[in-house]
């Protein structure tokens, strides 16, 4: 009799096992980010192929240079999640030094396009630097946050750490791209408030970072034009308010199931940077509001597991940089589904895995490399 129950909990246990769709949470971070990518590669072709074909004679023109950044992104992923996520510690002068470098290159030698220098040209492509700051900033952020708390150390406000932050926004920021520049400050601030940052330093930080939000804005008078139409386009439809309403008429023209892959008209020369940071109105163009509500799920699911395997990790440095890295990528999903909904003025935030963008995705794929290596190495056996 005994024996019959023990196998009849064993059958149970083995069908309970056999139910999960994920084995673990590991897992489950890359499926998501391989499902994320093939929405993004369909989308990015079909967002690109009426400009590719007007501007470069080939409707293949972006799909090529994506399917590259993603081959390339692998390759990242790949060397992050099997490579311990403690030594990147080691390296991070080495890191931190390529960075501040190339930044400071793009301000001297690198293309001005639209107005701005943000990329370093090389032999077959162009470099980023600044979405390499988004990444290298949490690292440093987590490595000294780490330390703080394993010797039971009240978290400081100015530190070196956070001065060489400062220095890579400030660069950033002069490129001009507030956007990201608010990003590769911004996450380690947050972090430190997770982490433990006293109520009155908190409250020092708000106030600084207020002043410091209103010191940019006015720095340049487009982005206080950006900001009065925020809340009202259609004031100055023809004009700073010309994107948003594009594409509000591009997603709520998808309604519930949308227009059909390749359909969407918005592309046809009406919605600027369709295919880079306004890539989510063209999908929901043509996949309407169930697949947004899907991508929503995706980036929902990945903010779970993500936080699984910052609780689960074996040390505060994995706990931390899981965390920074979570806010990083789901961070910057909501606030492009808001600039792309109307909800945030036009900052120029990319979606990750759906926006065509090569540094951007090589950098958003180690990132997921890194955090599947937390979870990895911090599963209990």
């Amino acid at each position: 009799m005994a024996t019959a129950q023990n196998a009849g909990k064993a059958d149970s246990i083995d069908q309970s096992e056999k139910k999960k769709f994920w084995n673990n949470d590991t897992e489950a971070i890359i499926g998501i980010m391989i499902v994320l990518l093939i929405l993004g590669t369909i989308n990015v072709f079909s967002s690109s192929f009426i400009i590719a074909e007007t501007e470069f004679d080939s409707p293949y023109f972006f799909l090529k240079r994506h399917l590259i950044n993603v081959a390339i992104g692998f390759v990242a992923f790949l060397i992050c999640f099997r490579v311990d996520y403690h030594k990147w510690r080691s390296l991070m002068p080495f890191i931190l030094l390529f960075t501040i470098i190339s930044l400071v290159l793009v301000l001297i030698i690198g293309p001005t396009v639209n107005g701005a220098r943000r990329w370093l040209p090389l032999a077959v492509a162009q470099f980023q630097p600044a979405e390499l700051s988004k990444l290298v900033s949490i690292m440093l952020m987590s490595a000294y946050l780490a330390m703080e708390i394993k010797a039971s150390r009240d978290i400081k406000f100015f530190t070196a750490q956070l001065g060489i932050i400062g220095i890579m926004a400030f660069l950033t920021e002069q490129e001009p791209d507030m956007g990201t520049a608010s990003i590769i400050l911004g996450i380690p601030l947050i972090m430190m408030i997770v982490a433990g940052l006293s109520r009155k330093k908190i409250l020092w930080l708000g106030g600084f970072t207020a002043l410091g939000i209103i010191g940019l804005i006015l720095r340049q008078p487009y982005r206080l034009e950006r900001l009065k139409v925020a809340y009202d386009p259609w004031s100055d439809a023809q004009n700073y308010g010309y994107q948003t309403v594009q594409s509000l008429s591009a997603i709520g023209s998808g309604e519930l199931t949308g227009m059909g892959l390749g359909v969407g008209v918005s592309k046809y020369d009406y919605l600027p940077e369709a295919h880079t940071d306004f890539a989510f109105a063209i999908f929901c163009q043509e996949n309407g509001f169930l697949g947004a509500v899907f991508v929503f799920s995706l980036f929902a699911a990945l903010t779970v597991y993500a936080t699984r395997v910052a609780r689960r990790s074996r040390d505060e440095y994995g706990q931390i940089l899981s965390m920074g890295i979570m806010v990083l990528i789901v961070g910057q999903a909501i606030a492009n589904l808001l600039m792309v909904g109307g909800m945030l003025p036009v900052v120029g935030v990319p979606l990750p895995f759906i926006s065509y963008g090569g540094t951007s995705l090589i950098v958003t794929m180690a990132s997921m490399g890194m955090l599947a290596n937390v979870g990895r190495l911090g599963r209990k056996n």
